[in-house]
Parts: structure tokens; C-alpha cells; sequence
């Protein structure tokens, strides 16, 4: 993994805004056809979007995430052992106490239409394996030949964490949650292990890790302990004997416009963050429920050896960051980590199932310009180049 020796590199969460040609994947009767049609599409798409990325400036770039349907549901189809019951709602507890806090909010605001209601239960009735060999070597291979024209770019790919998978979910299989959970671990271990062996860095995104917080906090601080520690423990068992410097690790507050007031502090996250095995942390730092925590990392610091991708522009907003105020950002977290120690990144993803739009793609990449410019004008100020 590249490290700021000369100046700041830039990077993105994962999610970017799917191209009209991929507005619906073929439906599981869909005739080979349509098929055909879909993946030639999604092919070209992936290096459009890799070769916009690289014009844009990025330095770590990926496939947008293009041939997910979303950035954790997509794994159900890949794995085996769950049943979604339509007919049977599950709390969204996930959103926390926002809901009761907001109740006016969700009910008029069409971002969650469940919030209140529930949504379909992911409920696990069977042996938990991956089944999703195929098209995660589709994806691969479509981000490998896309990646072969971006020259000097460093390339990663992302995977869901056990926190975050099925988060919705209701074990009905497994023994304990431990055996469950572990279940979950080992399936994924497939996926990393893929896309390590594909020569690309592994992004594992966890946003339920953070978004539990407020609801199991309810029961006692140590409720929510004993929650995240058992699935970071997994997750360091499914990326064993992965390089960590071939492994980041992001962590969000959801991506949802919503007002966020149940957003797990960073210092209830950081002791978790901290045990996973990877070599770069990806937080949110740039929106304005999450920006004044740099004093947080001041307070902590960073692990030796480790790289922090902090948040300096946002998909919560539709306001294109200023290039200085881009720069101010990375300054302040060098000061605090070391130059060499930070990649400029983006809050969240822009688009966390393929027909969601938290901006429009002429912003979103504006906002990717933006942070090049920024992270020039920074580089100018920490290394005169």
C-alpha cells in the first residue's frame, strides 16, 4: 500500500453512481440475451469509470462498486443459508434512537420509508458458505483489465465485514452467536482471499459496527463491547494471513441524509478500530457531525506503521468543497499523524445500491476534483512540490 512520501494521495470509500446502462441487473428469469447485454455493459462501464477516476486525479481508485447491487445486501447472493421473509419485519435497530428522537422526520421523509415499520427479515436457516465465486471473479476480472490502462494507480476492492453482513438478520441455524458469526466469517474469508489473490488491496466496509452503538448502548455500554468485539475478533479470523499492508478498513456512519444524532461517538469506535489487522482506517471527518473529531486522533494517535484515510470531502452535502478548505483538512491530520501517515478520502460512498444517488454524478465528480486540488495545495505546503 502506497504511503504520502512526496505528497498527498488521494483516494474514494467505494460506492460511485451507476451510468444509466447499468440502472437494473437481469432478473434471475432474465434469457441469456439479456445477460449477454448486461455484462457487456457492466464491462464497459468499469472502465469508464476506472479511466474517470485517473482523470480526475485519484490516486487509489476501484470499480465503483459497479457490479454489486449494493455495498452489503449484494452478499446474500453470494452466500448460502439465508431466507429473506418479506412477511416478517425487523426493527431497523441500526438507525438507533434517531427514530423515536426524529419520529416527525421519518415519517414525512422518503430516504428510509421503514424506518418506523421495519424492514423484511434476513433470517439464516441453513449452513452459511460462499457460493459467490463466480461473480466476484467476474468483478475482478472486470476491474483487472479496466486497471491495466490506469497506469501508475494503486487499485483496491471492497468486501463487506461480518459486522455488516445481514443486518437484518435473525439466526435461526446456528447454536450460538459466536458459531453464527463465525459462520458469516469463513464464508467471507472466500471473498477476501479472491481479491488479495487478484493483486488488489481489500477494503472491508463496516458501517453496522458503528450503527449498533446507539441502539445497544441502551442496555449498557458493555452490551455493545461484547457485541463489536465478537465481530472484529471474526473478521481478524477471516483476513488471516492477508497482509495487513494489503488491507484498509472503513468505517461510517451511514450514508442515509438523515440527522445522525445517534452516530456512535469515534472514541466508543476507536478501541475496535484499532484491533482489526489491516493497514489503513478509513473514517468519516468531513461532515458536520464528524468533523471537529480530529481532536479524537490528537487524543489517541495512530498506530505505528498504520495510515489514516480521513473523510475530506462528503456525499452528505451537495455543496462542492472548497480546494483550500479540502487542504485545511489534510493539513490538520498531518500535523497530528505525520504527513506520510494520510491519504486524502471521501467520507462515504455516493451511491450505496446501484439506484441510489446521494448527489448528482456532476457533483460527485467535482467533488473528486476538488480534493485533488486540495491535496496539491497541501502537498505544496508540507513538501514545497
Amino acid at each position: 500500500m502506497r504511503r504520502s512520501e512526496t505528497r498527498f494521495l488521494t483516494t474514494h470509500t467505494g460506492s460511485l453512481i451507476r451510468p444509466d446502462t447499468l440502472a437494473g441487473q437481469p432478473s434471475p428469469d432474465a434469457d441469456d440475451s439479456a445477460r449477454a447485454d448486461y455484462e457487456r455493459a457492466l464491462t464497459a462501464a468499469v472502465a469508464d469509470v476506472v479511466a474517470r477516476q485517473r482523470e480526475a486525479g485519484l490516486d487509489v481508485v476501484n470499480d465503483g462498486e459497479f457490479g454489486k447491487s449494493s455495498w452489503s445486501a449484494y452478499v446474500l447472493g453470494r452466500i448460502s443459508g439465508f431466507e429473506v421473509r418479506p412477511d416478517q419485519l425487523k426493527p431497523l435497530d441500526w438507525l438507533g434512537r434517531d427514530r423515536e428522537r426524529f419520529k416527525g422526520f421519518f415519517t414525512a421523509n422518503p430516504e428510509i420509508p421503514v424506518a418506523l415499520t421495519g424492514a423484511p427479515a434476513e433470517v439464516c436457516v441453513g449452513p452459511i458458505k460462499y457460493t459467490g465465486l463466480d461473480q466476484v471473479n467476474r468483478d475482478l476480472a472486470n476491474l483487472r483489465a479496466a486497471s491495466a490502462l490506469a497506469g501508475d494507480a494503486e487499485v483496491f476492492f471492497t468486501s463487506v465485514a461480518p459486522a455488516s453482513t445481514a443486518y437484518q438478520g435473525i439466526n435461526e441455524y446456528y447454536g450460538s452467536e459466536e458459531e453464527y458469526i463465525y459462520a458469516i466469517a469463513d464464508a467471507l474469508r472466500q471473498e477476501y482471499l479472491a481479491v488479495h489473490e487478484a493483486g488488489f488491496i481489500l477494503q472491508v466496509d463496516d458501517a453496522v459496527l458503528a450503527n449498533m452503538h446507539d441502539h445497544l448502548v441502551e442496555q449498557g455500554e458493555a452490551v455493545y463491547q461484547r457485541w463489536a468485539q465478537l465481530r472484529v475478533e471474526a473478521l481478524n479470523h477471516a483476513l488471516a494471513g492477508i497482509p495487513e499492508n494489503r488491507i484498509r478498513y472503513h468505517v461510517c456512519f451511514g450514508s442515509w441524509h438523515v440527522p445522525h444524532v445517534a452516530d456512535a461517538p469515534l472514541e466508543a469506535l476507536l478501541p475496535f478500530i484499532r484491533q482489526v489487522k489491516a493497514g489503513a482506517y478509513s473514517v468519516e471527518a468531513a461532515n458536520p457531525r464528524h468533523e471537529w473529531e480530529w481532536e479524537v486522533w490528537e487524543r489517541a494517535g495512530l498506530p505505528d506503521g498504520k495510515i489514516l484515510i480521513p473523510g475530506v470531502i462528503t456525499h452528505h452535502t451537495t455543496t462542492v468543497e472548497h480546494p483550500r478548505l479540502v487542504a485545511q483538512r489534510l493539513e490538520r491530520f498531518a500535523r497530528i499523524v505525520g504527513p506520510e501517515n494520510v491519504i486524502g478520502g471521501a467520507d462515504c460512498g455516493f451511491a450505496q445500491a446501484a439506484a441510489i444517488k446521494r448527489t448528482h454524478p456532476e457533483v460527485m465528480w467535482a467533488k473528486f476534483e476538488s480534493l485533488v486540488a486540495g491535496a496539491q495545495i497541501a502537498s505544496r505546503r508540507f513538501w514545497g512540490s
